[in-house]
């Protein structure tokens, strides 16, 4: 009895992941989709809550405004005039209603383009032929899969530049403290590039993230104090547009360089675009940053609630597409084919390196283990094959592989 309640004691304890026959990566992903579910529930009510009245109240005005006009003119007929204001809407919505500068300029063109290829999608200007809805599908695939590839290289330079210039802070600080040996120091970096030495030294992944915050913040201010007076918008409303342009979410409902004319317009779409490039690139880069930490905290919650994942064991020789009973097997039906295996020629009990043996004598001879062929198969899968050139295909890729490998993180 007491050998039983213990055994049911450690089954208890295990957790519910490991009942469930969950890994630690498994259980990491549902975790972080109830999180996402339950902030997208509290995201639904807070914003119900703050603007549903105001979109009543607003829809009221509107009724209450087009009632009274068509009492002050009972004359107009309500069918024509709710066909003209459908297409005022539709002309508003294309951009050639009003003293809206012409879309589809070349300025025009290429900010729609660089909407697209950016993932911003402001909605203001969209193709309206079937020519151009076509063009889009395919511009639109290569445009992104090329822009992700950029933010992706600037994300893997920009954590390198820091980790170079956090490296630089801390052995200054340590020869400040005495710690270090210079003359150590001074060999070691004659002998070791500096891509090396910053491999070996790994950043504090919440400084990089204090520092492309304060980074982004940066240049959210700056370009807020270009639009601010430019487009007439107040400074809160600068900084929201920054916020929802760098994400990439853009709404639509504040969009630059619309009007008809600026002072100093080829000045001021210049900045425009160099800002929206860095913002895009800065944003970017910390939301994979900080990605990296909320990747941490579900690690820290899977550890209070105490759910002991199921861990992948080490294969002991387990079998699969390379077992000694395929080898067998296969020796017996293809005696008569042999491999042609190089050796050196002055070694006792070696055959020259012309000469033929049979796929068994080739196993016998070199003492080859097929289960521990399988077993180094399989880890090398597990590792994801990160070598130092990087050329696996297993593993994470993208930006979570480059901040593992610039921040040090592999085993969050």
């Amino acid at each position: 009895m007491v050998v039983l309640s213990g055994s049911m004691a450690r089954s208890g304890h295990r957790g519910c992941c490991y009942v469930l026959h969950l890994r630690e990566d498994n259980a990491r992903f549902i975790l972080l989709f109830v999180v996402l579910g339950i902030y997208m529930i509290t995201g639904a009510i807070l914003f119900m809550i703050l603007e549903q009245d105001n979109e009543v109240l607003e829809k009221q005005v509107y009724t209450d405004r087009l009632n009274s006009f068509l009492r002050a003119y009972p004359s107009i007929n309500r069918t024509d005039f709710d066909a003209i204001l459908k297409v005022h809407a539709e002309a508003e919505s294309a951009g050639f209603a009003g003293t809206k500068r012409p879309r589809w300029d070349f300025p025009g063109s290429f900010y729609f383009v660089g909407t697209v290829v950016s993932t911003i999608g402001f909605g203001m200007t969209t193709p309206r032929t079937v020519a151009g809805k076509i063009v889009l599908i395919f511009y639109g695939f290569f445009g992104c899969a090329g822009t992700i590839l950029f933010f992706n290289l600037f994300l893997e330079r920009i954590i390198t530049f820091l980790a170079y210039i956090l490296r630089s802070i801390h052995e200054r600080d340590l020869k400040r403290k005495g710690l270090t040996n210079g003359s150590n120091d001074s060999r070691r970096g004659s002998q070791v590039s500096d891509d090396d030495r910053l491999d070996t030294w790994k950043p504090s992944v919440y400084w990089v993230m204090l520092i492309l915050f304060l980074g982004a913040v940066i240049v959210a201010c700056c370009a807020s104090a270009m639009y601010h007076p430019v487009e007439d918008w107040t400074y809160f409303e600068a900084i929201y547009f920054c916020f929802v342009t760098f994400a990439t979410i853009g709404f639509g409902d504040y969009v630059v360089s619309q009007k008809e004319s600026y002072p100093n317009v080829h000045l001021y779409r210049f900045g425009n675009f160099i800002f929206i490039v860095i913002g895009c690139c800065c944003i970017y880069s910390l939301f994979n940053v900080a990605s990296i930490v909320i990747k941490q905290l579900l690690n820290w919650i899977i550890k209070k609630l105490n759910c002991r994942c199921r861990r992948r064991k080490k294969s002991k020789g387990r079998r699969n597409a390379i077992t000694p009973g395929h080898i067998h097997r296969g020796s017996k039906m293809n005696k008569s084919k042999a491999v042609t295996v190089e050796c050196d020629s002055d070694s006792d009990g070696r055959r020259n390196s012309d000469e033929m043996i049979s796929m068994r004598d080739f196993l016998q001879a070199n003492k080859i283990s097929l289960a521990m062929m399988q077993k180094q198969l399989w880890e090398t899968s597990q590792r994801g094959m990160n070598s130092s050139n990087g050329s696996g295909f297993q593993g994470p890729v993208g930006p979570l592989a480059i901040l593992n490998r610039k921040l040090g993180q592999e085993e969050v």
